[in-house]
């Protein structure tokens, strides 16, 4: 008993090790191969390359797009005015209740007198307005909401805000926020979709170069069979062939992407100077970059796969 399950060990160690072994080999025979035909590889991972830059350039477009908007989120306030009648000490009292609430990430009080002083500097009928008996502007008070909060709790707050006895009006422009939100939420669905067209269209190229490929080599796979191959150790040359391809042309995304970001560094530069703005473009990050190795070199081995399995059941020797 004991001597058999020795000689089972060594079998299963020995098995393993072969099977690793071939894998080896066949990832090396299949880089060698396609290495050995430069003109049609890299025509193929060039398609491959382009073709995945369309989803991966606009996947980088809608992470800066989010960036800018996530900024004009975190400024969106609420801006209340306060009854004539409330005096200074009250609206100020008022102005410390309102800072408590969890709601609220910060307050800005605006005396009366500060907002007329600002509005004569600002306006330019500052002449015009030192005539007038008495102060037409209410205490205000600016509210910032936390930067995280969407559209729909800024509403309820400012409803909440608004009924309010000290508060005369509460404004809040929330238009043009709904309609970035919204339109931002196209673009995402419009990536997703085109994400999954062009990953069909890498499946479709991968899979047409492996099935040419199979044919080209017709004869050897007769043969190989004819000496007792399995479909499985014929496979596996053409699976790392499909590896490489998503490899490479998903190697070819990234840079492509990323020096179509350095062309653009110049102009974006010239932009926050005439604007004054510290805007900076995003890149992909360590995460992002895994991502679309990852997603380029399974299509290739998916689309491989389909190939290999489709065309060689059909090759059997007569």
């Amino acid at each position: 008993m004991s001597d058999n399950t020795h000689q089972h060990r060594p079998n299963i160690f020995h098995q393993f090790t072969s099977w690793l072994l071939h894998h080896f080999q066949s990832m090396i025979f299949s880089l060698g191969k396609i290495y050995r035909s430069p003109s049609s590889t890299l025509m193929t991972i060039a398609v491959i390359g382009i073709t995945l830059t369309l989803p991966s350039g606009f996947y980088l477009l809608l992470k800066n797009i989010q960036s800018i908007s996530g900024d004009l989120r975190g400024s969106t306030q609420i801006t209340l005015y306060l009854n004539m009648d409330l005096s200074e000490d009250s609206a100020q009292k008022f102005n410390k209740e309102l800072q408590n609430r969890q709601d609220i990430t910060s307050t800005i009080f605006i005396p009366r007198t500060q907002a007329l002083q600002d509005f004569k500097k600002n306006s330019g009928f500052g002449k015009s307005l030192d005539h007038l008996e008495s102060n037409p502007l209410p205490h205000a008070i600016v509210v910032q909401p936390p930067a995280d909060t969407d559209t729909l709790s800024i509403k309820t707050l400012l409803s909440q805000l608004e009924i309010l006895p000290q508060v005369d009006i509460a404004k809040l422009d929330t238009e043009w926020l709904e309609k970035l939100f919204t339109i931002i939420e196209i673009a995402k669905r419009t990536v997703i979709i085109i994400s999954l067209l062009f990953s069909f269209a890498v499946l479709l190229i991968i899979g047409n170069t492996i099935r040419l490929d199979i044919q080209s080599r017709y004869q050897e796979i007769i043969v190989t069979k004819l000496i007792g191959a399995t479909n499985a150790f014929i496979r596996r040359p053409f699976l790392y062939s499909g590896v490489w391809y998503g490899l490479f042309g998903g190697l070819l995304s990234w840079l492509i992407v990323e020096l179509s970001l350095i062309a653009l560094s110049n102009p974006i530069s010239t932009l926050n100077l005439l604007y004054q703005s510290q805007y900076n473009l995003i890149t992909f990050s360590l995460i992002d970059f895994i991502i679309i190795i990852s997603a380029s070199t399974l299509l290739g081995l998916a689309g491989s796969w389909l190939a290999v399995t489709r065309h060689l059941n059909d090759i059997e020797p007569t």
